[in-house]
This record gives C-alpha cells, structure tokens and sequence, in this order.
C-alpha cells in the first residue's frame, strides 16, 4: 500500500510539473504574435516606401493593397479610401497623415474590445498587447511633437495592464482586477492620441469585437489549427503517462 501512495504522488507531481511547464504551449491563445500588429505593420513599410527619394507612391499603393479589404471590412471605408486618395494625388504628407489617424482608431478598437472582454484575462491582454504595438508604429511621430505626452501615454498603458489584474497559476500570484481603472486609463490614453491628432472623435462603431487586420481573435480555421497543434504535445505527453501507469500496475498484478 506504501508503494502504491508513494508511486501516485509521484504521479500527482510529474503531472503537476507538465502543466506548470507547458501552460504556454498548450493554453496561451495561438493568435500570432502579440508584439505586431499587421495595421502597424503595414503602416511601416508604406512609409519607407513613402520615404525613398523620390517617393515609391506605387510602391506603397502597392503595399496598402494588401491590408485594405481588412481595413475596409473592420473599420468601414471611411479610413481606408483617404489614404488610397493622398496615394493616387501623390500626397506624401495627406498619405502618412491619414494612414497616423487610422492607426489612433485601431489602437481606440483594440482598447474597447478589451474593455468587452475584460472578463477574460487571456484575450483582454491580447488586445492590449496589440493596442500598444499599434502605437509603438505611432510613438516617434508623437515623440518628436511632445515627449512628455509620449511618457504619459506609455505610462497609461502600463497601467491599464497592472488593472486587468493577474489569474495566477494554482492561486499563487492571484491579483484582483480592476475594471474601473482599466476605464479610466482607457480613456487617457485616446484623449491624449484624439488631442495628438486633432480628431474629433474616435469612431469605433464599424468594428467587430476582438476582430480587425490579421483577424486575431477571428474563428479562422488557422487558428483552430494552431490551438490544435499547441494541445497535442501535451496530449502525448498524457497517453505516455498514462501507459507507464497501466504497465506497472499489470505487472504488479502478475
């Protein structure tokens, strides 16, 4: 009997140890990577092309191309016909000043789509994460007209982070979120990017929650297909357990 408790603790604890090892692997959301945003993305390299001498304006119509159908789809046309528009008219500035605005409305979809999920640590950090890769692509552009708001607005988003709070992992590091806060430093950051940008307001009504350029948080079959895969090395790694235990109870047995 002292070798059947101590063979299960042993058990007890090799399980313990893989789900505390793979957690990212097997249960992180597999929606790309966090740090990029394909908008962002895509505004980078339409300005290089934008800043070549002289300016490649094919080049970059060329390049916005590939995300405008998104855009269009998540955000309505509004945004995406005024920068095809400074493109065609061979208006660098009107372009890159356009393409700044429709970067503020993805980082306010990203932020308001995680006020939804808010509930859900997982996909609401997600969304942050990629609310601030967003405007990291804006960040020297605010940067060069006023440093100290660039400052605030990074220290905004920390602290919209520190209140979505923190599950843990087996309730260690357990920490409460606070959706109040997370509201209240929400609407600090666009305040100061709709003030940046003299916008009048920050239209977020075309988007679909949790969706937009690169389709994240989307039911794509790749990302059923990713989620899939990240589950079936721990799935092995179970079977394999599994099978050393029917083994060496057999033998017992015998």
């Amino acid at each position: 009997m002292s070798y059947a408790r101590k063979f299960m603790s042993s058990l007890f604890a090799l399980l313990l140890a893989v789900f505390t090892l793979v957690p990212h692997a097997a249960f992180a959301y597999s929606y790309g990577n966090p740090n990029e945003e394909a908008v962002a993305e895509n505004y980078k390299q339409v300005v290089a092309k934008l800043n070549q001498t002289p300016a490649d304006y094919a080049g970059a119509s060329k390049t916005f191309e590939s995300i405008k159908q998104e855009l269009d789809m998540h955000m309505g046309p509004e945004p995406s016909q005024a920068i095809t528009q400074a493109l065609q008219a061979q208006d660098k500035q009107a372009a890159i000043s356009a393409y700044q605005k429709t970067l503020v409305l993805n980082v306010a979809r990203r932020l308001e789509s995680a006020e939804k999920e808010f509930a859900n640590y997982q996909q609401s950090k997600l969304l942050l994460a990629k609310a601030l890769a967003t405007y990291d692509a804006l960040s020297p552009v605010i940067k060069g007209k006023d440093a100290a708001l660039d400052q605030k607005v990074r220290e905004s988003f920390d602290l919209t982070l520190q209140a979505l709070g923190n599950p843990g992992l087996f309730g260690v590091g357990v920490k409460e979120p606070d959706q109040q806060a997370f509201i209240t430093h929400k609407d600090e950051i666009l305040q100061s990017l709709q003030t940046c940008f003299n916008m009048p307001e920050l239209k977020v009504g075309h988007f679909t929650p949790g969706q937009g350029p690169g389709n994240e948080l989307g039911n794509d079959t790749s990302t059923i297909t990713d989620n899939l895969k990240n589950w079936l090395p721990l799935v092995l790694i179970v079977l394999v357990i599994l099978f050393i235990v029917v083994r060496t109870m057999q033998k017992r047995r015998t």
